[in-house]
């Protein structure tokens, strides 16, 4: 399997011609990883990457699906991962994706309400009835992890990984070593920052005010503009740097790149062909070195009886 999978989270109605033309991209390169959510587009990315893979033979392709979240037009209101549901989500997805199976199927919050092994039991029940192959999770803690993995082995951890969000390194991810967990990492441009555009100045992403305050933007433009210099010494995009250096410091890893576009995927894929010197990785991790970079990390939430309770500090 290419190290590169193709997040469909942007993937909905408006934009379904694009989308299937990525999708066909994204498998005349080898990219075989498919990354959605019942809750993406309220349930439209699911539809559409259903029409997308119906043209090609179902082993030719892995569709993850993140199952649970509840979403408003402001974003998310609450969860609802009650073992008791598992099953009628995985129903509707697999109406919408139009498929008899899904390759992977995890919790995309967890309620403190249910019990990690009850959550992680329901969704092995669903593996022997073969209507799903494997267990993953997300948005979890190592602790919660090792209880599900306990429980039935857990085929990928999915979570927020990048330059300039490592805390994965704190305890994820020796956790997933140690369990031979591979991860699935997300995010891994910063929310638009590492990118040549935001290190030029010639644009600053619509990002969530909670990630980034306005007066960090400067001390994060000039850190990304270095991270650019180096770009442009290997011939390569800030972005496919980026993207380079997380592969290559962590070989178990999977990198989702999310698009619409055939062209951006095609571009993102020459991450792939990106060599690191032993001195390059240091150089580019001593730059975003956890606390050199302010902000840009999701706040953990905290979910009982599916309802939003807190930001975990």
């Amino acid at each position: 399997m290419k190290r590169i999978g193709l997040g469909c989270m942007g993937m909905a109605r408006r934009n379904e011609e694009n989308s299937i033309r990525t999708v066909d991209t994204a498998l005349d390169h080898g990219v075989t990883m498919f990354n959605t959510g019942e809750f993406y587009n309220a349930g439209e990315s699911e539809m559409v990457l259903g029409n997308a893979l119906r043209r090609h033979p179902r082993d030719s392709y892995f569709v993850s699906v993140k199952f649970g979240a509840l979403p408003s037009r402001n974003g998310l209101y609450g969860a609802d991962v009650n073992p008791f549901n598992v099953r009628a989500h995985l129903v509707y997805s697999l109406s919408r994706l139009g498929l008899d199976y899904v390759d992977l199927y995890e919790p995309a919050r967890m309620d403190k309400a249910y019990p990690v092994e009850d959550l992680i039991g329901a969704v092995a029940d669903l593996v022997k009835e073969g209507l799903v192959r494997h267990v993953g999770m997300t948005e979890t803690t190592a602790e919660e992890l090792r209880r599900g993995h306990a429980v039935s082995p857990i085929k990928f951890f999915e979570k927020e990984y990048s330059l300039l969000s490592r805390q994965m390194e704190e305890e994820d991810l020796p956790t997933c070593r140690e369990l031979g967990i591979p991860v699935v990492a997300y995010g891994l441009l910063g929310h638009g920052l590492l990118t040549d555009s935001f290190a030029t100045g010639e644009s600053t992403p619509n990002i969530l005010p909670f990630l980034f305050r306005p007066e960090d933007m400067d001390h994060n433009r000039a850190i990304v503009r270095q991270l650019k210099e180096i770009a442009d010494g290997k011939g390569c995009s800030t972005a496919n740097l980026a993207v380079a250096w997380v592969l290559q410091r962590n070989p178990e890893m999977f990198a989702i790149i999310g698009t619409t576009h055939p062209d951006h995927l095609t571009e993102s894929l020459k991450a792939l062909e990106i060599n690191l010197t032993e001195e390059e990785m240091t150089l580019i991790g001593n730059l975003f070195a956890p606390g050199n970079v302010r902000g840009g990390v999701l706040p953990k939430t905290s979910y009982e009886n599916g309802r939003f309770t807190r930001i975990i500090k």
